[in-house]
C-alpha cells in the first residue's frame, strides 16, 4: 500500500510538471489557471469593496496607475501574440486600481487584476519606476508563480503525509522524518523557489516595462530607495522569501543590457 501511494505521488508530480512558454523553466502546476482566475475575480471585487479605491477620474495618481498598467498590458499582449502564445493570456481581463493605503505594496492576481497602494508612490516617484513595479507584479501572474507556489505547498504536504504513512510503524524513524522533513522542505525547496520567482519577476518585469517605453535604468534607484525605506531585516537570505537588496540590485544590473535592447522611449515622466 505504501509503495502504491508513493508511486501515485511520483506519477502526479511528473504529470503536473510543465514548461513555462516564456521563461523556459519547468514548473509544477497542479491547478487549472482558469480556476485561479475565477477565484481571483471574486477576491479582487471583495478587496475593492472593502478598501478605499481612488477615483481615476479625479486623481492624477490613479489615472497614472491605470495608464502605465495599460501600456504594460498592451506590450505583453503584443509580445505574446508575436510569439504565437496569445492563448497563454486567455481569460485575462486587465484591471488597474489605486487604493488609499500607506502600505508600500502592489500585486497582480491571475487574470490581470492589479492593485497599487498609495504608500508605494512615495518610493516609485516617477512613471518609469512604477512601470518596473507593475512589470514585476504582472510577471508573477503571467509566469503562473501563484499556481506554482500553491502546487509546491500542496506537494510538500502530500509528501509529508506519505512519509508519515511510510514510517508509521517505526516511531524512531517517524520522529526523525518529521524533525528533518519540514525544515528541509522549507529551507531547501520552498524558500529558494520563492526567491527564484522574485528574480524571474525582476528579469521579465524589467523587459516588459522597457517594451512599454519606460526606462529600465530606473529600476536601480527605485530598489535602492526600497532598501533604504525597508532597512535591514537581519534575516539571512537563505531563510527569506525574497532576495537580499544587494543581490537583487546586482541581478538587475546584470539584466539591464537585455532590457535596454527592448527600450524605445516614449513621451512619459520617466
Amino acid at each position: 500500500m505504501k509503495k502504491i501511494i508513493l508511486l501515485f505521488t511520483v506519477i502526479a508530480f511528473i504529470a503536473a510538471c510543465s514548461t513555462n512558454t516564456i521563461t523556459g523553466r519547468k514548473q509544477l502546476s497542479l491547478y487549472a489557471e482558469s480556476t485561479l482566475q475565477q477565484a481571483a475575480v471574486s477576491q479582487y471585487q471583495s478587496f475593492l469593496s472593502e478598501n478605499k479605491v481612488v477615483n481615476q477620474n479625479i486623481s492624477k495618481d490613479a489615472e497614472m496607475v491605470k495608464r502605465v498598467g495599460t501600456r504594460i498590458a498592451q506590450a505583453i499582449t503584443s509580445y505574446y501574440a508575436q510569439k504565437g502564445l496569445s492563448k497563454e493570456l486567455e481569460g485575462y481581463k486587465w484591471e488597474f486600481n489605486l487604493v488609499d493605503n500607506k502600505e508600500v505594496n502592489a500585486w497582480c492576481m491571475p487574470g490581470g487584476k492589479v492593485v497599487v497602494y498609495t504608500g508605494l508612490l512615495g518610493i516609485t516617484q516617477n512613471e518609469a519606476a512604477l512601470a518596473v513595479v507593475l512589470g514585476h507584479e504582472i510577471t508573477h501572474a503571467v509566469a503562473h508563480h501563484g499556481n506554482e507556489r500553491m502546487s509546491q505547498v500542496t506537494l510538500a504536504q502530500g509528501l509529508e503525509i506519505v512519509g508519515n504513512i511510510a514510517t508509521a510503524n517505526n516511531p524512531k524513524y517517524n520522529t526523525l522524518f518529521n524533525n528533518i522533513y519540514a525544515p528541509t522542505a522549507q529551507i531547501g525547496v520552498l524558500l529558494p523557489n520563492s526567491r527564484n520567482q522574485e528574480y524571474e519577476a525582476d528579469h521579465y518585469g524589467l523587459i516588459f516595462s522597457a517594451m512599454s517605453g519606460y526606462n529600465p535604468r530606473e529600476a536601480i534607484p527605485f530598489w535602492q530607495r526600497m532598501a533604504k525605506a525597508g532597512g535591514n531585516s537581519g534575516t539571512p537570505e537563505f531563510l527569506a522569501t525574497h532576495p537580499s537588496d544587494e543581490n537583487r540590485i546586482a541581478k538587475l544590473e546584470g539584466y539591464m543590457n537585455e532590457a535596454l535592447s527592448y527600450y524605445k522611449p516614449v513621451n512619459s515622466k520617466n
